[in-house]
């Protein structure tokens, strides 16, 4: 089974940026979703994206940026102008269809902690 590694979390002040990476161990799928979970919270979709086409949380839209590069199997999510809401451990997935609800291809992974500071 695939296995996908996040990394490039940390803390950062608010209006900082970061870039998160999510490594496969296998060719990434065509569709490949980053997501998040705050403390108390649950698990949301970010960002998603397939071979053409890209979508949003409404929360991160304009911020953030998904990307991939197939030759390295390499799903990326660049962070912009960070809040303290986008306060969470992120993970990245592939979810078997584009509504990104599940079931996923792959096991969830330790994911990144993103610490946004006020």
């Amino acid at each position: 089974q695939v296995q996908l590694v996040e990394s490039g979390g940390g803390l950062v002040q608010a209006g900082g940026s970061l870039r998160l990476s999510c490594a496969a161990s296998r060719s990434i799928f065509s569709i490949m979703g980053w997501y998040r979970q705050a403390p108390g919270k649950q698990r949301e979709l970010v960002a998603g994206i397939t071979s053409g086409d890209t979508n949003y949380a409404d929360a991160v839209k304009g911020r953030f940026t998904i990307s991939r590069d197939n030759a390295k199997n390499t799903v990326y999510l660049q962070m912009n102008r960070l809040k303290p809401e986008d306060t969470a451990v992120y993970y990245c997935n592939a979810p078997i269809s584009t509504d990104y609800s599940g079931p996923y291809y792959a096991n969830w992974g330790q994911g990144t902690q993103v610490t946004v500071s006020s």
